[in-house]
């Protein structure tokens, strides 16, 4: 199972939710080099798994109080957020050497919450001010994800596969406020709604470089206070080189390729040492990605909202560690696309780490 924990992270961090959409992100580790938030094309060996325990934090600006004062003296509902930060653990497991499944359960905390507020007051005077509504913390939705691979070209090492999956409404709809009212259901930690995921997933290395790209889409259904989220569709691409330990694909009994077209290999006489296990060898891989997301227009009661959905694309180094069958990495990201909808927080940046452990 040398090559796997490390592609199964991509498939972690992509059942995540938008990075700007105010919903969370996360993670994996292989014998080649591999991607962190795009899904790469393997999967995991049948009979075996992985686990993993993710953090994300986004950091989102641009929209200050004065920003919302403005907002609400022309009667526009617009809000700010400060944080999103999710912790997650994921798992997944090898059906066959070809099809794996993968599970993700966070917990998302929300901080800084604020929103204007616009009143007519006693003798005419009208008032914007700001409403600091604090911070929304729970557990969240549950995201599975099923990954076939129909194409694995081991002497081109070309991977393809299919993915599908699905958001259950598992998580947290009914948290309060500072002020003692609800939360607006983009804030809440579950969306209360069930959404589908369909994509596939590309794969190509060569040497100790691998290339990777991925997309995604996400069918959005209706969920708490009758409000429609917003479809979504996540495109990812990705450039991985190993640093440290890397190793050339093992040709049978050691022999090049051009002596296994001339029959049967001839038995080797193996040596009592030779069948000792090497011990675990440390590998590094640098990566750089671009994770990309398009977010539809939320509706509540069939009514759009125009200050929601928009485009972010991130760019994305991150650097993995990996020793026998644990691995972390740590990615951060920094948008180059910015382009939202109306007025509102835009992301700033976001990090992300793990730490997985295959078996």
């Amino acid at each position: 199972m040398t090559r796997k924990v490390l592609d199964l992270v991509g498939a972690f961090a992509l059942i995540s939710s938008p990075a700007f959409a105010h919903h969370p992100g996360g993670a994996g580790n292989t014998g080649d080099a591999g991607p962190i938030v795009t899904i790469s094309a393997t999967t995991l060996e049948a009979g075996h798994g992985a686990i993993a325990f993710l953090n994300e934090y986004l950091a989102f600006g641009g929209l200050g109080d004065s920003d919302l004062i403005a907002a609400a003296s022309k009667h526009i509902h617009a809000h700010s957020i400060g944080t999103i930060q999710s912790a997650s653990a994921s798992a997944a497991y090898g059906v066959t050497d070809d099809f794996m499944v993968s599970v993700r359960i966070p917990w998302v905390n929300r901080t800084d919450i604020r929103e204007g507020h616009h009143e007519h007051l006693p003798g005419g005077i009208v008032s914007n001010t700001v409403d600091y509504r604090g911070d929304s913390s729970g557990f969240g939705d549950v995201t599975l994800l099923g990954q076939y691979r129909f194409l694995n070209n081991q002497a081109t090492r070309t991977e393809a596969a299919f993915l599908f999956g699905a958001k259950l409404p598992t998580g947290e709809t009914g948290r309060i406020d500072a002020l003692g009212e609800l939360f607006d259901a983009e804030f809440q930690p579950g969306s209360g709604s069930l959404d589908f995921l369909l994509g596939a997933a590309f794969t190509q290395r060569f040497g100790a470089w691998s290339s990777d790209a991925n997309v995604l889409g996400v069918l959005v259904g209706r969920g708490t206070q009758d409000t429609k989220l917003g479809d979504r569709f996540l495109y990812n691409a990705a450039v991985s080189y190993r640093l440290v330990g890397y190793a050339a694909p093992e040709q049978h009994a050691s022999l090049p390729p051009s002596a296994l077209a001339h029959g049967p290999v001839p038995h080797r006489h193996e040596h009592p040492l030779e069948k000792i296990p090497a011990p675990p060898q440390w590998t590094v891989d640098a990566i750089l990605e671009l994770n990309g997301e398009w977010h539809d227009f939320e509706t509540t009661s069939g009514v759009r909202d125009p200050n929601s959905g928009g485009h972010v694309l991130l760019l994305s180094p991150g650097l993995r560690i990996a020793r026998g069958a644990f691995s972390g990495f740590a990615t951060f990201g920094i948008p180059i696309v910015n382009d939202m909808n109306g007025l509102q927080s835009k992301t700033s940046y976001k990090i992300l780490s793990d730490i997985a452990y295959a078996f």
